[in-house]
């Protein structure tokens, strides 16, 4: 019989232990639904909040489709496996971590909402005072669930599933959670500073492109990339439907994040769809301007990127302008993943030049097109006569930007000292898939002609 570790032990152990201590957590009443509450409100936002979720499988197949096809499962499971692991320390700390009771402007005191103590029978949260808590907290842990999956594609192909899994658990709590704590709760030291970042600029793209950049440096590269070799995606159809189901999902993403079914949820939702559709055509038509053929996907990242970089600016800009913010993030990443493409860092399908980079664009021409007539709780930026807050946006990005990869680096260089952070040269070459969980993307067989006769052949030896 084969020898159990601790290392094999310890996940299990650590879950059955939350599941017997919430036993002891006490009950409370349910939120008072009558008064104070706005029935439409509630409804749009339990929609956007469903619309968030889907967006973490949609990112799995966006990714899972760009990988080798004997990687597919194992990319796509790190993604969706947040699901499972940010929803468990969300209702036991994550989010006092973020919403709780501040603790000097840096981290919310996890004892406020300890195991969601308080949650579903609390006043509502100050800038959403029409939505009960408890949906408030849903909504940003849909947030706090796909920031650490955006982080998978820089590392695929080559980063152990349980490594990564305990990635996910100290990037939650140690990165995310400060960092929306510092932008999106009243008392942060960004959000008093005057930051402005409507869905997730800083807090989700920066953030994860930084974390990404971080996790690429560490792992180092994998074989085919030192012998240059061409990997030809899995499934094109794949990365065509995660775009939609992203790009479907993101109408949650930023126009919930008006925190209501009001005029900025709407104006949200158009500036969401228009910068996306600007940036896919330009990235694609960039392509053709450089010599290549329209592709699908180039349209695809393109508009991904346009979501990317709408995303702080949701709220806060017409929808001109979202046109050309569009337009000069997919420029900006589409340049930078092909310089990247020269350099030697192996950052497998492009996080940070495409949220990372884009996440920063987003900040800045947050900076510049912000206007009052839009949000009259937001800013005028640099185009409207106001330079100061554009500065602002300034050095909240680079405090984000330091702060996630010096931690993330910090991270995985951690984790790698307890448990192997990359798998072995043998099984990097089998590919994850059958090395980490023992499945396979292609399975069954086919019929095929050899010297005349018919032979049986499994298919994935076929393509």
């Amino acid at each position: 019989m084969k020898k159990i570790t601790l290392q094999q032990i310890a996940p299990f152990a650590i879950l059955a232990l939350v599941a017997l201590g919430a036993i002891f957590v006490p009950s409370f009443n349910l939120f008072d639904g009558t008064g104070k509450y706005n029935a439409a409100d509630i409804t749009w936002i339990i929609v956007a909040t469903a619309l968030v979720f889907l967006m973490t499988p949609a990112l799995a197949f966006f990714y899972g489709g760009m990988v080798h096809r004997k990687n597919v499962l194992s990319t796509m499971i790190k993604s969706v496996v947040a699901a499972g692991v940010v929803s468990i320390i969300w209702v036991v700390v994550g989010y006092s971590l973020c919403f709780g009771q501040s603790i000097g402007g840096f981290i919310g005191n996890p004892m406020t909402h300890l195991f969601f103590k308080g949650v579903a029978s609390g006043a509502p949260w100050s800038l959403t005072p029409t939505i009960p808590l408890t949906l408030f907290a849903l909504f940003q842990l849909m947030f706090a669930i796909i920031t650490p999956g955006l982080v998978v594609g820089a590392v695929a192909e080559r980063i152990r599933f349980t490594s990564y899994t305990l990635f996910i658990v100290l990037f939650s709590l140690l990165v995310y959670a400060p960092i929306a704590h510092w932008t999106w709760h009243p008392d942060g030291f960004l959000f008093k500073m005057g930051t402005l970042d409507f869905a997730g600029g800083t807090v989700v793209h920066i953030s994860a492109g930084c974390a990404a950049l971080a996790g690429a440096l560490v792992l180092k590269r994998r074989q085919v990339h030192i012998e240059h070799k061409e990997i030809p995606p899995a499934n094109i159809p794949y990365v065509l439907i995660g775009t939609g189901l992203l790009w479907f999902g993101w109408f949650g993403f930023n126009a919930g994040s008006a925190g209501a079914a009001n005029a900025l949820a709407v104006s949200a939702f158009a500036t969401t769809n228009t910068a996306a559709a600007s940036a896919g055509l330009a990235w694609m038509f960039f392509d053709v301007v450089r010599g290549k053929k329209p592709s699908v996907l180039g349209f695809c990242i393109g508009a991904v990127v346009g979501l990317v970089a709408i995303t702080p600016a949701a709220g806060f800009v017409a929808i001109p302008q979202s046109i050309f913010i569009g337009f000069v993030a997919a420029l900006i990443s589409n340049l930078a993943v092909y310089y990247k493409s020269k350099s030697s860092l192996d950052d497998t399908l492009d996080v940070f030049p495409c949220h990372g980079l884009g996440g920063m664009v987003g900040m800045l021409l947050t900076g510049v097109f912000a206007t009052k007539t839009v949000n009259s709780g937001g800013n005028d930026g640099l185009f409207y006569g106001n330079a100061a807050f554009f500065f602002t946006q300034v050095k909240a990005l680079l405090i984000v930007v330091a702060y996630s990869f010096t931690v993330s680096f910090l991270l995985f260089k951690f984790i790698n000292f307890i448990l192997p952070l990359r798998v072995s040269t043998v099984e990097e070459q089998l590919g994850l898939d059958a090395t980490q969980h023992d499945e396979k993307y292609l399975q069954g067989t086919l019929l095929v002609h050899e010297n005349g006769n018919i032979k049986e052949t499994l298919l994935d030896e076929q393509f």
